[in-house]
Protein backbone atom coordinates (compact mmCIF):
# COMPACT_ATOMS: atom_id res chain seq x y z
CA UNK A 1 0.00 0.00 0.00
CA UNK A 2 1.19 3.23 -0.92
CA UNK A 3 1.65 6.58 1.40
CA UNK A 4 0.39 9.73 1.15
CA UNK A 5 1.11 12.42 3.12
CA UNK A 6 -0.83 16.16 2.95
CA UNK A 7 0.34 19.76 4.27
CA UNK A 8 -2.61 22.22 3.54
CA UNK A 9 -1.83 26.48 3.52
CA UNK A 10 -4.43 29.27 3.53
CA UNK A 11 -8.03 29.00 3.19
CA UNK A 12 -11.37 27.04 4.21
CA UNK A 13 -11.60 25.98 0.67
CA UNK A 14 -8.11 24.64 0.16
CA UNK A 15 -8.88 22.42 3.21
CA UNK A 16 -12.05 21.16 1.96
CA UNK A 17 -10.04 20.59 -1.53
CA UNK A 18 -7.56 18.69 0.67
CA UNK A 19 -10.44 16.57 2.58
CA UNK A 20 -11.96 15.72 -1.43
CA UNK A 21 -8.19 14.72 -2.46
CA UNK A 22 -7.44 12.58 0.72
CA UNK A 23 -11.00 10.82 -0.15
CA UNK A 24 -9.94 10.06 -3.82
CA UNK A 25 -6.20 9.29 -2.98
CA UNK A 26 -7.96 6.16 -0.19
CA UNK A 27 -10.26 5.20 -3.01
CA UNK A 28 -7.18 4.42 -4.57
CA UNK A 29 -5.51 2.14 -2.07
CA UNK A 30 -3.10 4.92 -0.34
CA UNK A 31 -2.88 5.21 3.34
CA UNK A 32 -2.80 8.69 4.65
CA UNK A 33 0.00 9.49 6.90
CA UNK A 34 1.21 12.47 8.85
CA UNK A 35 3.19 15.19 6.88
CA UNK A 36 6.17 14.28 9.39
CA UNK A 37 6.33 10.31 8.55
CA UNK A 38 8.21 8.65 5.53
CA UNK A 39 5.90 8.14 2.70
CA UNK A 40 5.77 7.50 -1.02
CA UNK A 41 4.19 10.79 -1.84
CA UNK A 42 3.99 14.36 -0.38
CA UNK A 43 1.55 16.72 -1.61
CA UNK A 44 1.85 20.50 -0.73
CA UNK A 45 -1.91 22.52 -1.34
CA UNK A 46 0.20 25.74 -1.32
CA UNK A 47 -1.67 29.64 -0.65
CA UNK A 48 -0.28 32.70 -1.92
CA UNK A 49 -2.79 35.71 -0.71
CA UNK A 50 0.43 37.11 1.06
CA UNK A 51 4.00 37.06 0.87
CA UNK A 52 3.94 35.24 4.47
CA UNK A 53 2.08 32.43 2.42
CA UNK A 54 4.44 32.01 0.06
CA UNK A 55 7.34 31.59 2.01
CA UNK A 56 5.65 29.28 4.25
CA UNK A 57 4.53 27.56 0.98
CA UNK A 58 8.22 27.71 0.17
CA UNK A 59 9.45 26.13 3.75
CA UNK A 60 7.31 22.85 3.83
CA UNK A 61 7.64 22.28 0.06
CA UNK A 62 11.74 21.94 0.96
CA UNK A 63 10.79 20.06 3.40
CA UNK A 64 9.65 17.55 1.54
CA UNK A 65 11.90 17.86 -0.86
CA UNK A 66 14.76 16.54 1.97
CA UNK A 67 13.02 12.95 1.38
CA UNK A 68 14.74 11.93 -2.10
CA UNK A 69 13.07 9.03 -2.84
CA UNK A 70 9.61 10.45 -2.75
CA UNK A 71 7.26 11.76 -5.10
CA UNK A 72 6.92 15.61 -4.25
CA UNK A 73 3.25 17.20 -5.50
CA UNK A 74 2.90 21.06 -5.55
CA UNK A 75 -0.69 22.32 -6.22
CA UNK A 76 -2.93 25.36 -4.67
CA UNK A 77 -3.04 28.76 -5.80
CA UNK A 78 1.16 29.63 -5.77
CA UNK A 79 1.20 26.91 -7.92
CA UNK A 80 -1.06 28.85 -10.77
CA UNK A 81 0.70 32.06 -10.58
CA UNK A 82 4.38 31.02 -9.59
CA UNK A 83 4.81 28.48 -11.69
CA UNK A 84 8.38 29.42 -12.72
CA UNK A 85 9.40 30.50 -8.90
CA UNK A 86 8.66 26.73 -7.57
CA UNK A 87 10.36 24.95 -11.10
CA UNK A 88 13.20 26.65 -10.09
CA UNK A 89 13.00 24.67 -6.21
CA UNK A 90 14.89 21.66 -6.34
CA UNK A 91 13.18 18.62 -5.13
CA UNK A 92 9.66 19.40 -7.08
CA UNK A 93 8.54 16.37 -9.52
CA UNK A 94 5.01 17.66 -10.16
CA UNK A 95 3.48 20.92 -10.07
CA UNK A 96 -0.57 20.92 -10.87
CA UNK A 97 -2.63 24.47 -11.34
CA UNK A 98 -5.48 25.16 -9.51
CA UNK A 99 -7.83 24.00 -12.22
CA UNK A 100 -6.52 21.02 -12.79
CA UNK A 101 -6.13 20.20 -9.03
CA UNK A 102 -9.55 18.06 -8.87
CA UNK A 103 -7.70 15.17 -11.38
CA UNK A 104 -4.10 15.09 -9.00
CA UNK A 105 -4.97 11.21 -8.35
CA UNK A 106 -4.98 10.66 -12.13
CA UNK A 107 -2.10 12.83 -13.07
CA UNK A 108 0.10 11.02 -10.72
CA UNK A 109 -0.75 7.80 -11.88
CA UNK A 110 -0.03 8.63 -15.40
CA UNK A 111 3.02 10.15 -14.44
CA UNK A 112 5.69 8.88 -16.68
CA UNK A 113 9.16 8.50 -14.68
CA UNK A 114 11.43 9.07 -17.20
CA UNK A 115 10.03 12.27 -17.31
CA UNK A 116 12.52 15.71 -16.82
CA UNK A 117 11.51 16.87 -13.72
CA UNK A 118 9.27 18.82 -12.60
CA UNK A 119 6.44 17.80 -14.94
CA UNK A 120 4.02 21.35 -14.99
CA UNK A 121 0.42 20.34 -15.77
CA UNK A 122 -1.64 23.70 -16.46
CA UNK A 123 -5.11 23.37 -18.03
CA UNK A 124 -5.05 19.83 -19.33
CA UNK A 125 -6.79 19.65 -22.52
CA UNK A 126 -10.18 18.24 -22.94
CA UNK A 127 -11.23 18.25 -19.04
CA UNK A 128 -14.35 19.28 -17.74
CA UNK A 129 -13.98 22.29 -15.82
CA UNK A 130 -17.56 22.19 -13.66
CA UNK A 131 -16.76 21.13 -10.34
CA UNK A 132 -17.11 17.42 -9.46
CA UNK A 133 -19.47 15.76 -6.94
CA UNK A 134 -17.72 14.20 -3.73
CA UNK A 135 -19.06 11.55 -2.15
CA UNK A 136 -17.30 10.82 0.91
CA UNK A 137 -17.11 6.99 2.26
CA UNK A 138 -15.99 8.47 5.96
CA UNK A 139 -15.80 10.85 8.28
CA UNK A 140 -13.03 13.21 8.36
CA UNK A 141 -11.24 15.21 11.87
CA UNK A 142 -13.77 18.11 11.36
CA UNK A 143 -17.18 17.73 13.18
CA UNK A 144 -18.67 20.03 10.58
CA UNK A 145 -18.93 18.92 6.69
CA UNK A 146 -17.91 21.78 4.30
CA UNK A 147 -19.62 21.53 1.05
CA UNK A 148 -17.66 23.53 -2.13
CA UNK A 149 -20.03 25.15 -4.14
CA UNK A 150 -18.53 27.34 -6.31
CA UNK A 151 -14.45 28.51 -7.02
CA UNK A 152 -13.58 30.83 -9.02
CA UNK A 153 -14.05 35.41 -8.28
CA UNK A 154 -13.86 38.17 -10.94
CA UNK A 155 -14.23 41.07 -8.13
CA UNK A 156 -11.23 42.56 -8.99
CA UNK A 157 -10.02 44.16 -5.75
CA UNK A 158 -7.19 46.34 -6.35
CA UNK A 159 -5.15 43.97 -4.07
CA UNK A 160 -5.90 40.91 -4.50
CA UNK A 161 -4.51 38.09 -6.66
CA UNK A 162 -7.17 35.64 -5.76
CA UNK A 163 -8.83 36.08 -9.53
CA UNK A 164 -5.65 35.21 -11.54
CA UNK A 165 -5.24 31.97 -8.73
CA UNK A 166 -8.77 30.87 -9.32
CA UNK A 167 -10.11 31.89 -12.37
CA UNK A 168 -13.21 32.65 -13.09
CA UNK A 169 -16.74 31.39 -11.36
CA UNK A 170 -17.56 28.17 -11.79
CA UNK A 171 -20.82 26.75 -9.95
CA UNK A 172 -21.46 23.02 -8.70
CA UNK A 173 -24.53 22.05 -10.18
CA UNK A 174 -27.60 21.83 -7.44
CA UNK A 175 -28.16 18.08 -7.90
CA UNK A 176 -24.88 17.51 -6.94
CA UNK A 177 -24.70 19.84 -3.90
CA UNK A 178 -27.96 18.05 -2.68
CA UNK A 179 -26.08 14.83 -3.30
CA UNK A 180 -23.14 15.63 -1.32
CA UNK A 181 -24.99 16.95 1.33
CA UNK A 182 -27.55 13.97 2.02
CA UNK A 183 -24.39 11.64 1.89
CA UNK A 184 -22.26 13.68 4.41
CA UNK A 185 -25.65 13.22 6.50
CA UNK A 186 -25.73 9.74 5.91
CA UNK A 187 -22.32 9.86 7.63
CA UNK A 188 -23.46 11.28 10.65
CA UNK A 189 -22.80 15.05 9.93
CA UNK A 190 -25.18 17.53 11.59
CA UNK A 191 -23.66 20.57 10.58
CA UNK A 192 -23.15 21.42 6.93
CA UNK A 193 -21.17 24.62 6.05
CA UNK A 194 -21.46 26.07 2.33
CA UNK A 195 -18.22 27.20 0.97
CA UNK A 196 -16.56 28.68 -1.79
CA UNK A 197 -13.60 31.08 -3.05
CA UNK A 198 -16.88 33.87 -3.91
CA UNK A 199 -19.61 32.03 -2.10
CA UNK A 200 -22.36 34.76 -3.03
CA UNK A 201 -21.57 34.35 -6.54
CA UNK A 202 -22.92 30.89 -6.79
CA UNK A 203 -24.76 30.27 -9.60
CA UNK A 204 -23.28 33.33 -11.83
CA UNK A 205 -22.42 30.82 -14.36
CA UNK A 206 -25.70 28.58 -14.38
CA UNK A 207 -29.20 29.63 -15.76
CA UNK A 208 -31.42 30.67 -13.76
CA UNK A 209 -29.29 29.90 -10.32
CA UNK A 210 -28.36 31.89 -7.54
CA UNK A 211 -27.54 31.22 -3.24
CA UNK A 212 -31.22 32.28 -2.44
CA UNK A 213 -32.47 29.54 -5.15
CA UNK A 214 -29.42 26.54 -3.83
CA UNK A 215 -30.70 27.43 -0.09
CA UNK A 216 -34.68 27.07 -0.67
CA UNK A 217 -34.14 23.82 -2.48
CA UNK A 218 -31.82 22.29 0.14
CA UNK A 219 -34.24 23.05 3.03
CA UNK A 220 -37.39 21.67 1.08
CA UNK A 221 -35.73 18.87 -0.08
CA UNK A 222 -33.16 17.80 2.85
CA UNK A 223 -34.67 16.26 6.16
CA UNK A 224 -34.37 18.81 8.99
CA UNK A 225 -32.09 16.56 11.06
CA UNK A 226 -28.87 19.04 10.66
CA UNK A 227 -27.84 22.66 10.53
CA UNK A 228 -26.57 25.01 7.24
CA UNK A 229 -24.02 27.51 7.62
CA UNK A 230 -23.07 30.06 4.98
CA UNK A 231 -19.24 31.17 4.61
CA UNK A 232 -17.71 34.81 3.75
CA UNK A 233 -20.41 36.84 1.80
CA UNK A 234 -19.71 40.06 0.44
CA UNK A 235 -21.55 43.33 1.02
CA UNK A 236 -23.61 44.06 -1.99
CA UNK A 237 -24.62 39.89 -1.71
CA UNK A 238 -27.02 39.88 1.21
CA UNK A 239 -29.80 40.68 -0.37
CA UNK A 240 -33.05 41.43 2.36
CA UNK A 241 -34.69 37.86 0.65
CA UNK A 242 -31.88 36.33 1.83
CA UNK A 243 -31.57 37.87 5.68
CA UNK A 244 -35.42 36.93 6.01
CA UNK A 245 -34.87 33.63 5.10
CA UNK A 246 -32.09 32.83 7.43
CA UNK A 247 -34.47 35.15 10.06
CA UNK A 248 -37.15 32.35 9.52
CA UNK A 249 -36.01 29.07 9.20
CA UNK A 250 -34.04 27.76 12.75
CA UNK A 251 -32.26 25.49 10.39
CA UNK A 252 -29.98 28.29 8.99
CA UNK A 253 -27.32 29.41 11.20
CA UNK A 254 -27.66 33.13 13.06
CA UNK A 255 -23.62 33.74 11.42
CA UNK A 256 -22.61 36.04 8.24
CA UNK A 257 -18.98 36.82 7.50
CA UNK A 258 -19.56 40.20 5.71
CA UNK A 259 -15.71 41.50 4.92
CA UNK A 260 -15.66 44.95 5.07
CA UNK A 261 -11.78 45.77 4.47
CA UNK A 262 -11.70 49.35 5.06
CA UNK A 263 -14.77 51.81 6.67
CA UNK A 264 -13.31 54.56 4.55
CA UNK A 265 -15.15 55.66 1.36
CA UNK A 266 -11.89 57.39 -0.40
CA UNK A 267 -9.80 54.00 0.47
CA UNK A 268 -12.82 51.47 -0.09
CA UNK A 269 -12.79 53.05 -4.13
CA UNK A 270 -9.29 52.66 -4.54
CA UNK A 271 -9.89 48.87 -3.02
CA UNK A 272 -12.60 48.79 -5.74
CA UNK A 273 -14.86 47.44 -3.59
CA UNK A 274 -17.88 49.04 -4.97
CA UNK A 275 -19.61 49.97 -2.10
CA UNK A 276 -19.79 52.81 1.13
CA UNK A 277 -19.13 52.66 4.88
CA UNK A 278 -22.85 53.97 4.48
CA UNK A 279 -24.28 50.76 2.79
CA UNK A 280 -22.55 48.53 4.72
CA UNK A 281 -22.96 49.82 8.41
CA UNK A 282 -27.06 50.02 7.39
CA UNK A 283 -26.73 46.83 5.71
CA UNK A 284 -25.30 44.99 9.48
CA UNK A 285 -27.72 46.95 10.99
CA UNK A 286 -30.70 45.94 9.17
CA UNK A 287 -29.22 42.18 10.06
CA UNK A 288 -29.06 43.05 13.48
CA UNK A 289 -32.52 43.83 13.72
CA UNK A 290 -34.19 40.97 11.80
CA UNK A 291 -31.99 38.26 13.30
CA UNK A 292 -31.60 38.76 17.19
CA UNK A 293 -28.15 36.95 18.48
CA UNK A 294 -26.41 36.75 15.41
CA UNK A 295 -23.10 36.90 15.03
CA UNK A 296 -21.25 39.62 12.71
CA UNK A 297 -17.83 38.66 12.04
CA UNK A 298 -15.53 40.85 9.26
CA UNK A 299 -12.46 41.09 7.86
CA UNK A 300 -10.72 44.31 8.11
CA UNK A 301 -7.02 45.40 6.21
CA UNK A 302 -4.61 47.69 7.60
CA UNK A 303 -2.18 49.75 5.27
CA UNK A 304 -3.55 49.59 2.08
CA UNK A 305 -1.25 52.10 0.16
CA UNK A 306 -2.33 55.55 1.02
CA UNK A 307 -4.54 55.34 4.18
CA UNK A 308 -4.00 57.88 6.56
CA UNK A 309 -5.01 58.29 10.37
CA UNK A 310 -8.44 59.96 8.88
CA UNK A 311 -9.39 56.85 6.73
CA UNK A 312 -8.27 54.27 10.04
CA UNK A 313 -10.03 56.66 12.00
CA UNK A 314 -12.96 56.27 10.08
CA UNK A 315 -12.55 52.36 9.71
CA UNK A 316 -12.27 52.24 13.88
CA UNK A 317 -15.36 53.87 14.24
CA UNK A 318 -17.50 52.31 11.60
CA UNK A 319 -16.63 48.87 13.49
CA UNK A 320 -16.97 50.64 17.04
CA UNK A 321 -20.62 51.48 16.00
CA UNK A 322 -21.81 47.84 15.07
CA UNK A 323 -22.59 44.68 16.96
CA UNK A 324 -19.46 42.72 15.73
CA UNK A 325 -18.89 39.70 17.65
CA UNK A 326 -15.36 39.08 15.99
CA UNK A 327 -12.70 40.74 13.75
CA UNK A 328 -10.37 39.07 11.56
CA UNK A 329 -6.95 41.93 11.30
CA UNK A 330 -4.59 41.48 8.49
CA UNK A 331 -2.06 44.71 7.45
CA UNK A 332 -2.00 44.90 3.74
CA UNK A 333 0.72 42.81 1.93
CA UNK A 334 1.70 43.89 -1.82
CA UNK A 335 1.47 41.48 -4.48
CA UNK A 336 2.95 41.97 -7.30
CA UNK A 337 0.80 41.67 -10.50
CA UNK A 338 -2.10 43.55 -8.39
CA UNK A 339 -2.69 47.34 -9.14
CA UNK A 340 -2.32 47.96 -5.56
CA UNK A 341 1.67 47.10 -5.32
CA UNK A 342 2.24 50.37 -7.60
CA UNK A 343 -0.13 52.81 -5.45
CA UNK A 344 1.79 54.85 -3.39
CA UNK A 345 2.30 56.25 -0.73
CA UNK A 346 2.85 52.68 0.90
CA UNK A 347 2.03 52.98 4.50
CA UNK A 348 5.27 51.62 6.78
CA UNK A 349 5.10 48.28 8.20
CA UNK A 350 5.67 50.09 11.91
CA UNK A 351 2.21 51.93 11.50
CA UNK A 352 0.35 49.09 10.12
CA UNK A 353 1.32 47.12 13.57
CA UNK A 354 0.15 50.24 15.42
CA UNK A 355 -3.36 50.33 13.68
CA UNK A 356 -3.92 46.85 14.00
CA UNK A 357 -3.40 46.75 17.50
CA UNK A 358 -5.99 49.27 18.00
CA UNK A 359 -8.45 47.23 15.76
CA UNK A 360 -7.36 43.88 17.86
CA UNK A 361 -8.03 45.74 21.56
CA UNK A 362 -11.60 46.79 20.03
CA UNK A 363 -12.07 43.54 18.46
CA UNK A 364 -11.34 41.87 22.26
CA UNK A 365 -14.04 44.65 23.67
CA UNK A 366 -16.72 43.87 20.56
CA UNK A 367 -16.20 39.71 22.05
CA UNK A 368 -16.58 40.56 25.34
CA UNK A 369 -19.68 42.73 24.72
CA UNK A 370 -21.61 39.95 22.37
CA UNK A 371 -20.96 37.50 24.75
CA UNK A 372 -22.45 39.28 27.48
CA UNK A 373 -25.32 39.72 25.36
CA UNK A 374 -25.92 36.02 25.21
CA UNK A 375 -25.50 35.17 29.00
CA UNK A 376 -29.31 33.67 29.49
CA UNK A 377 -29.63 32.94 26.36
CA UNK A 378 -30.53 29.48 25.27
CA UNK A 379 -28.24 27.88 22.20
CA UNK A 380 -28.05 25.19 19.80
CA UNK A 381 -24.77 23.81 20.21
CA UNK A 382 -22.64 20.89 18.28
CA UNK A 383 -20.68 18.89 20.59
CA UNK A 384 -17.95 18.98 19.39
CA UNK A 385 -15.27 17.50 21.74
CA UNK A 386 -14.81 16.30 25.01
CA UNK A 387 -12.07 17.55 27.37
CA UNK A 388 -12.85 15.88 30.80
CA UNK A 389 -14.82 13.19 32.17
CA UNK A 390 -17.85 15.20 31.66
CA UNK A 391 -16.67 18.25 29.79
CA UNK A 392 -17.88 18.96 26.20
CA UNK A 393 -17.01 21.83 24.34
CA UNK A 394 -19.39 23.15 21.27
CA UNK A 395 -20.26 25.42 19.06
CA UNK A 396 -23.26 27.51 18.83
CA UNK A 397 -25.48 28.29 15.87
CA UNK A 398 -24.15 32.09 16.47
CA UNK A 399 -20.36 30.92 16.72
CA UNK A 400 -20.52 30.74 20.49
CA UNK A 401 -17.84 28.10 21.52
CA UNK A 402 -19.68 27.25 24.63
CA UNK A 403 -18.32 24.26 27.63
CA UNK A 404 -20.65 22.49 29.51
CA UNK A 405 -21.00 19.07 31.70
CA UNK A 406 -23.08 16.02 30.10
CA UNK A 407 -23.08 12.38 31.87
CA UNK A 408 -23.25 11.09 28.46
CA UNK A 409 -20.60 11.54 25.36
CA UNK A 410 -23.04 13.69 23.17
CA UNK A 411 -20.12 14.42 20.62
CA UNK A 412 -21.71 15.20 17.01
CA UNK A 413 -24.94 16.12 18.41
CA UNK A 414 -27.06 19.13 18.55
CA UNK A 415 -27.85 19.58 21.81
CA UNK A 416 -29.47 22.53 23.89
CA UNK A 417 -27.00 24.68 26.02
CA UNK A 418 -28.29 28.02 28.25
CA UNK A 419 -25.20 30.23 28.43
CA UNK A 420 -24.47 30.95 32.17
CA UNK A 421 -21.17 33.36 31.56
CA UNK A 422 -17.94 33.30 31.28
CA UNK A 423 -15.18 31.55 33.75
CA UNK A 424 -11.43 31.87 32.45
CA UNK A 425 -12.41 33.20 29.65
CA UNK A 426 -14.52 30.17 28.09
CA UNK A 427 -18.04 30.65 27.73
CA UNK A 428 -19.85 28.32 30.60
CA UNK A 429 -23.16 26.76 29.58
CA UNK A 430 -25.55 23.74 31.08
CA UNK A 431 -27.97 21.04 29.24
CA UNK A 432 -31.73 21.93 29.58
Amino acid sequence: MKKIAFHTLGCKVNQVETEQLKEEFIHRGYEIVDFTDKADVYLINTCTVTHVSDRKSRAIIRRAARHPHALVVVTGCMAQVAIKELASIEGIDLIVSNLDKENIADIIEELDPEQQKPVIVDHLPGKDRKLKPVLYSLQHKRTRAFVKIQDGCESGCSYCIVPRARGPVRSKLPEHVLQEIEQLLSLGYREIVLTGIHTGFYGKDLDNWDLLRLLDKILAEIGDDFRLRLSSLEPLEVSQELINLIADNPRMCRHFHIPLQSGSNRILKAMNRRYSREYYHGLLQRIAVHIPGVALTTDVMVGFPGEDEQDFQDTYDLIDSLPFMDLHVFPYSRRPGTRAASMTPQVPPQEKQVRSQKLLHLAERKHDEFIASQVGQELTVLVEKQTGELDYIGLSDNYIEVRFQSPQDMRGQLVQVRVEGINEEQVEGSLF
